[in-house]
């Protein structure tokens, strides 16, 4: 019997450095001939290694969801549309909770990040199965500085040793789990997943992904997102 996987897109985010209003939040943009987030999805439905696919969403936007984005494309995989929270861990969490019955193995992913290469996906989950926890990340390219509360620089971190973190993020679906309610009960402050596998002593391990892979949080990525579209970067 294999292991079953399940896509969790958390896609509750309200949009605001995109100036989006309620109903024209990033992730439901028009990006080509369909919106930012069913180009997402799609990356999932079509991959075999995907048993179920999951989507957070603000909870004011579950009808449009379902009616513009799951329906509308006929994603068949697309199980449930969870309501979210304020922020994305709480979203991550509540659609963790939702997950009936558990699956082995959960890959979380953003959902405006439209431009994972599918491809990616066996590699991710390998890494997963062999050590429990697997993000996909790219190295830095330029030098970092850690600066001071006035504005000065305080330190230059080694850059070889530097990776900028995306999504898809996969986890042991306990391990995950585990680490949230954790995470929640000693008020952690986190900025990704693999953060609160990290504060229970986990190691995590890192895929290879690609520099197309954006996140589309600003108006400007949505021009950058419209020529990677046009240039044939896609699933």
């Amino acid at each position: 019997m294999r292991d079953r996987i399940v896509a969790l897109i958390a896609a509750a985010g309200r949009g605001t450095r995109m100036g989006g209003s309620a109903q024209h939040k990033k992730q439901y943009h028009m990006l080509g001939d369909r919106p930012v987030l069913a180009h997402t999805i799609a990356i999932f439905e079509e991959s075999p290694l995907v048993d179920e696919i999951v989507i957070v969403v603000c909870p004011e936007d579950i009808d449009h969801c379902r009616r513009e984005v799951v329906d509308k494309y006929g994603f068949q995989k697309v199980s449930q549309l969870v309501p979210g929270g304020e922020q994305r861990a709480d979203s991550v969490y509540q659609g963790l909770l939702a997950l009936d019955p558990d699956p082995d193995f959960v890959l979380v992913h953003d959902g405006v990040r439209p431009f994972f290469p599918s491809a990616l996906i066996g590699e991710v989950v390998q890494a997963v199965r062999t050590y429990q926890a697997a993000v996909v990340a790219v190295p830095v390219k330029d030098t970092i500085k850690i600066a001071d509360v006035a504005g000065f620089v305080k330190k230059t971190p080694e850059r070889r040793s530097l990776w900028a973190v995306q999504t898809p993020q996969a986890f042991s679906y306990p391990l995950l789990l585990e680490a949230y309610r954790e995470g929640r009960q000693r008020k952690l402050q986190v900025t990704d997943d693999a953060m609160l596998v990290e504060a229970l002593g986990y190691r995590v391990k890192l895929v290879l992904g690609t520099y197309e892979n954006i996140k589309i949080t600003t108006p400007e990525d949505f021009v950058l997102a419209e020529a990677l579209l046009a240039k044939g970067v896609s699933k």
